[in-house]
């Protein structure tokens, strides 16, 4: 990857181009916030997307915040296709906040912000159809300065690997030469894209851009970064959420060699030095007095107590169609069961960082964040500053699973930097950054089938007990509660593409006072677990194959059943198995991509191994199929690394595990092998980086099932005192 042009603050605000030798064709924002929350418009100028130099290398400026998931190149797979560029002449960057150019797509975060962002599976998903108009209105514009300069109709002139050539003369200029002039021109009003079949790199594998400079350590993560006159800080949250600091002794700290301040936070105190070591040092030398709070007293009987009476309690509901309740007591067979998931963490690589610069002009933040167009209105409203006058620097993200669309870390470095007057940079400590998580809340469900004397469902009952994320987010969510109602509570339930005859879904909004976030894949992650689960007890119940039974109720829909069909074929189901070994199926729709899995494992005694899971899945168009398949294997492994292991625990209002050794993630020695295959249905786009996660707990947990012949109905596979080799 080319190095990184970082716009300075002033040229961001006041609208100015970047620069980097020769001809540079940067961003054009304008410094007005009323500018920032008009409408993106519908084809924005190429500028704010294409840097082209007088060599012709282009670089695109991506959108999205490269968490791993691989936008950095698939993003310029869509520009360079549309431009016809040269896969070696591109370049790639993560683009500065740029408020009013930003995708309307990504006001999808949150309603009515304007900005960046990266979440929902959306990075390619939700800007394609935005950016090859964005790369066709650059490439009719090229054409249209070729065409005026030779005094010839644009409709004789093509492109071809970077250049625009006139047949009929037999002339041909780079873009580099005409890029100056040609986006001086007007913005075409109604671009075209090319058609499929002129692609040269949309589906197709390419190198990755971004990897180079992952690869020899150039590349900048939130944790590397350096600014002048930066400081180092740690902090030491309330060690129960919900709890505030009451008063410190500073001395300890401050005797530490390095140690220049020592900051309070309403709920935290950081210490602020030289260098993270020496913060450290001081942090661990102090004993702040903590009013613990209402919550200092939960503890995991209180928590399980809490989702089961929700399982009875008042409930309002998320879908009611037909008349269940008849049904049931018309059955010739009614399947019942209760499910439930812990609290799991993102648990990130990277802990979480941010640099943050607030001086008397304005603020400046260098941090790893999903979504950095709400960075300047929090900051606004939390330092009293306006929102234009915040400019924020996207680095890369040592992971992000939903966890980094929240900034709280970011406004922590803010308050800090504040109080001492220079650029500071706050690094969680890994201990503070599981502890004090946002996590994926529990939950519980409460299913029933009625089926009849052939084993057809008839209706089918379902009721979720859990927290409501979007009432806990400190922002207001994508999904807002309605009348009581939280979707995300009840993602992967309903709408759900089999036919269970008439259906009641009911949810609950469990009270307890966790901290909870988006984790990846959201409500799917559980609800996948519980439906996929209660499915194969329906079919054993039926006396049913599985897959056969899944083939029935989702006869009408051929989409899904191309899905799970590939899966099962691949990974021969029905065919014979070594002894010892089982298979288990789920297939989950997510982010409008459907993924059907087949997971093989072996039981012996306690010991279970997982030894392959085999994928299907269709998202419509795969823009980068290595990306696919590389967002499929890391889904497995995030997946059943929770399916195994994951569990946050509380005694006393406090989370017990505080690193790896205590909060277990997937091992190289657990890792099965992954067999993707990519079906390409030609629908609509769907998501690719949260969809691989919700079938693989079911799956595994449905091949366990069979193995000790009885069913797993909660996770982790740990606590039902397997373990795994």
């Amino acid at each position: 990857m080319a190095s990184t042009v970082t716009l300075s603050r002033r040229s961001l605000l006041k609208g100015g181009a970047a620069s980097v030798g020769g001809l540079v064709l940067g961003f054009r924002v304008g410094g007005a916030l009323a500018q920032a929350q008009q409408a993106a418009p519908k084809v924005p100028p190429p500028n704010a997307w294409l840097r082209i130099a007088p060599d012709g290398t282009t670089t695109v400026v991506s959108n999205t915040t490269e968490l791993g998931q691989g936008t950095m190149s698939a993003i310029p797979q869509i520009l360079a296709d549309e431009l016809d560029l040269p896969w070696e002449q591109v370049r790639v960057e993560m683009g500065e906040l740029v408020m009013a150019l930003s995708h309307p797509m990504f006001i999808g975060l949150l309603p009515g912000v304007v900005g960046m962002g990266t979440g929902g599976s959306a990075g390619v998903a939700g800007q394609f159809d935005y950016i090859r108009r964005i790369g066709a209105a650059a490439r009719e514009m090229l054409v249209a300065e070729a065409a005026r300069r030779w005094g010839v109709p644009a409709a004789e002139c093509a492109v071809a690997d970077g250049r625009v050539l006139h047949g009929t003369s037999g002339r041909a200029a780079g873009y580099g030469e005409l890029a100056e002039a040609a986006m001086a021109l007007p913005v075409p009003a109604d671009p075209k894209p090319k058609p499929k079949e002129q692609w040269r790199y949309i589906g197709k594998p390419v190198p990755r851009l971004d990897l180079p400079a992952k690869v020899d350590g150039s590349a900048v993560y939130g944790v590397d970064v350096k600014v002048p006159g930066m400081l180092v800080a740690t902090l030491m949250h309330c060690p129960v959420p919900g709890g505030r600091l009451v008063a410190v002794d500073e001395a300890p700290a401050m005797a530490v060699k390095g140690v220049k301040a020592v900051v309070r936070l309403p709920a935290a105190v950081a210490v602020v030095a030289a260098g993270y070591w020496q913060a450290r040092q001081g942090l661990e030398r102090l004993s702040p007095d903590w009013d613990l709070g209402p919550n200092a007293k939960l503890d995991q009987g209180t928590i399980a107590r809490t989702l089961a009476e929700g399982l009875d309690r008042a409930a309002v509901p998320a879908e009611i169609t037909g008349n269940a309740a008849p049904k049931f007591r018309g059955a010739a067979r009614v399947v019942q069961a209760t499910y439930g998931v812990p609290y799991v963490a993102h648990a990130c690589m990277e802990p979480m960082n941010a640099t943050v610069h607030v001086r008397d002009d304005g603020v400046e933040v260098w941090a790893p964040v999903q979504a950095p167009g709400l960075i300047p209105r929090d900051l606004a409203k939390l330092l009293g500053v306006p929102a234009d006058k915040v400019a924020v620097h996207t680095t890369f993200c040592g992971g992000g699973f939903g966890r980094r669309a929240l900034a709280d870390y970011v406004e922590q470095a803010a308050l800090v930097s504040r109080a001492v007057k220079a650029p500071v940079k706050l690094v969680w400590s890994r201990e503070e950054d599981i502890r004090h998580d946002f996590h994926r809340p529990a939950a519980a469900c409460r299913m029933a089938l009625a089926l009849d004397a052939a084993g057809k469902p008839l209706a089918f009952a379902a009721r979720v007990s859990c927290p409501s994320l979007s009432k806990a987010l400190p922002s207001p969510p994508a999904l807002p509660m309605k009348d009581g109602l939280d979707r995300l509570g009840v993602q992967g339930l309903t709408p759900t593409a089999y036919d269970l005859g008439d259906r009641e879904v009911l949810y609950h909004a469990a009270d307890i006072g966790i901290r909870i976030g988006p984790w990846r894949s959201v409500g799917h992650s559980h609800n996948s677990f519980f439906l996929e689960c209660f499915i194969d007890e329906a079919a054993a119940a039926a006396g049913v194959d599985p897959v056969e039974f899944r083939r029935r109720l989702l006869a009408a829909r051929p989409r899904y059943l191309k899905v799970l069909e590939t899966a099962a074929a691949a990974a021969g189901w029905g065919g014979a198995l070594p002894p010892g070994r089982f298979r288990g199926i789920a297939i989950a729709d997510s982010f409008r991509t459907i993924v059907a899995q087949v997971a093989e494992v072996s039981v012996t005694g306690s010991r279970v191994r997982v030894h392959r899971v085999t994928c299907a899945v269709d998202c419509g168009l795969a823009v980068a199929p290595d990306s696919v398949r590389a967002q499929m294997e890391g889904s497995v492994m995030w997946g059943l690394g929770a399916a195994l292991h994951g569990e946050i625990t509380i005694e006393g209002g406090r989370v017990r595990e505080g690193n790896f050794d205590g909060y277990r993630v997937l091992r190289m020695a657990e890792a099965p092998a992954v067999d993707v295959h990519i079906v390409d249905s030609g629908e609509r786009m769907g998501g690719i980086g949260e969809p691989g996660v919700p079938p693989v707990a079911p799956a595994v947990a449905n091949a366990v099932s069979l193995a000790v012949g009885r069913r797993i109905r909660s996770l982790p596979l740990a606590k039902e005192g397997f373990v795994f080799a």
